[in-house]
């Protein structure tokens, strides 16, 4: 069985090849099951984590199940808020292939998702990305945003400024400039993508611009936001899945319960979108928004992508 690190999954996971795989596979029958999604109290923290299980399998090759804990606080102990590893089998044996750094695989498939979904719902013209967000996360939706879309300039807000500047010094063929303050850069970016743990909204309906799309990647919970109400009523939703973000996320369910938006608003997933079922963007001065909360095929054509590419060089 291999161990195959984050720095395994970083040399063998190319954006454009990882896009495409998921298109191809968002085009197919798969089994995932529903994740499971457990709170459990952290009494030395004062704030809940999350236990997460995602498993899903296809037709006859492979099987794979990620295991994650989301510990809010840990920023403060220099700790990654994501940990957890991936397991893949061989579906006829049940033997172990191979056990993945799930932080790095979750941030690849995640980055390589919005892409996707950018490709549908983000004007072709995009230029400039307001990233908003400075955790492991931002780099890799930087990268795979560039990969689909000609940005030349990146703005990156983070509530650590110094964070963000060391991030932006990871890039050489982009500008990638680090802001103190991200609202005065809104209405010029083409495409926003925040990702964040933040409990309350960071996107405001009064900010928007005709023609812009919105990236939502945070709020993994029904308790936190991303999006106020003012946002979420005023433009085209679309999502990764169904079920996840419809009862997930806090920037789907507070508003669908409170009633500012309808389930109909919910135009459409990205097995729709991929199909070919459901038209993304109709017009340019459209306002779309992606909002994901994780899939478990995602993960699967992630580390079945890495573990075929590592077999090839191992």
């Amino acid at each position: 069985m291999h161990l195959i690190s984050a720095e395994d999954i970083e040399r063998h996971s190319d954006y454009p090849a990882l896009i495409e795989a998921l298109r191809s596979a968002f085009q197919k029958q798969y089994n995932i099951p529903k994740r499971h999604h457990h709170q459990y109290p952290n009494p030395k923290e004062g704030v809940e984590s999350t236990l997460l299980l995602m498993p899903a399998w296809d037709d006859g090759e492979n099987l794979g199940v990620k295991v994650v804990n989301v510990s809010p606080n840990n920023s403060k102990y220099n700790l990654p808020t994501i940990q957890g590893s991936y397991l893949l089998f061989d579906l006829q044996t049940g033997t172990p292939k191979a056990i993945f750094d799930a932080k790095m695989l979750t941030n690849k498939r995640t980055a390589a998702a919005s892409a996707l979904a950018s490709g549908y719902l983000s004007r072709k013209d995009a230029r400039c990305l307001l990233m908003i967000g400075n955790g492991a996360l931002a780099p890799e939706l930087i990268k795979a945003h560039v990969a689909v879309r000609p940005i030349t300039k990146v703005y990156l807000w983070g509530r650590n400024f110094e964070k963000s500047q060391l991030i932006a010094q990871q890039f050489s063929k982009i500008e990638v400039v680090p802001v103190k303050d991200y609202i005065v850069h809104v209405e010029e970016a083409d495409i926003i993508s925040c990702a964040t743990l933040s409990p309350t909204p960071l996107i405001f309906g009064k900010h928007i611009k005709a023609g812009q799309h919105y990236d939502l990647v945070g709020a993994y919970k029904p308790d936190m936001r991303e999006a106020d109400d003012a946002f979420i009523s005023s433009v085209s939703i679309h999502v990764d899945n169904y079920d996840g973000a419809t009862t997930e996320t806090g920037d789907l369910v507070v508003p669908l319960k409170e009633g500012t938006i309808t389930r109909d608003q919910v135009l459409s997933e990205l097995f729709e979108l991929c199909q070919l079922e459901k038209v993304g963007r109709k017009v340019d001065k459209e306002i779309t928004c992606f909002k994901s909360v994780g899939h478990a095929l995602e993960d699967l054509v992630g580390a079945k992508l890495v573990y075929d590419a590592y077999e090839k060089t191992s």
